[in-house]
């Protein structure tokens, strides 16, 4: 990563690749977005983000559906992914990174502890999801699903 931050290497391979990018962000609550665009002229690659905190607003929003929430929950890896294809569709874009998670400190169970991070990604056509479990309070978790989620975006962006 750069001194600059990792946000600017995102915005490089965006502009190498001329392709467009939107967020959907639960438990992050638009830290993405607000990453992205510390970047000066990010706006040529970067017009829209969702902040889809319930599940309302994700079936609306981004349509993910109701049987995935009901199923598997707004806190797992089917979640992710049909955030991340539904929020570039849903921007016309090429590209798209969507974090659901739970920072704490209330909200965890056995089964999906504080900390549980659900990153999907999309890119061109092509989905992945990486599952994370961040120590930290609140705050710490937010920050590093920030960076673990431009993380995997610069790795997509890289791979096409």
């Amino acid at each position: 990563m750069s001194v600059a931050g990792i946000e600017f290497e995102v915005a490089e391979l965006l502009e190498q690749k001329k392709l467009h990018v939107t967020t959907a962000e639960s438990c992050t609550g638009g830290l993405i977005a607000g990453t992205l665009v510390n970047v000066p002229g990010i706006s040529a690659w970067f017009g829209e983000g969702y902040v889809t905190y319930s599940n309302e607003a994700k079936e609306k929003l981004l349509g993910v559906s109701h049987e995935t929430l009901t199923i598997y929950g707004a806190v797992s890896k089917e979640t992710a992914g049909e955030m991340a294809e539904g929020a570039a569709r849903a921007a016309g874009v090429e590209a798209s990174v969507a974090v659901t998670g739970i920072a704490g400190p209330d909200g965890g169970t056995d089964e999906k502890p504080v900390g549980l991070v659900y990153i999907g990604c999309f890119c061109k056509g092509n989905v992945r999801v990486e599952k994370h479990i961040f120590g930290g309070d609140r705050a710490q978790v937010r920050a590093k699903s920030v960076q673990a989620a431009l993380a995997l975006l610069k790795t997509m962006l890289i791979e096409i």
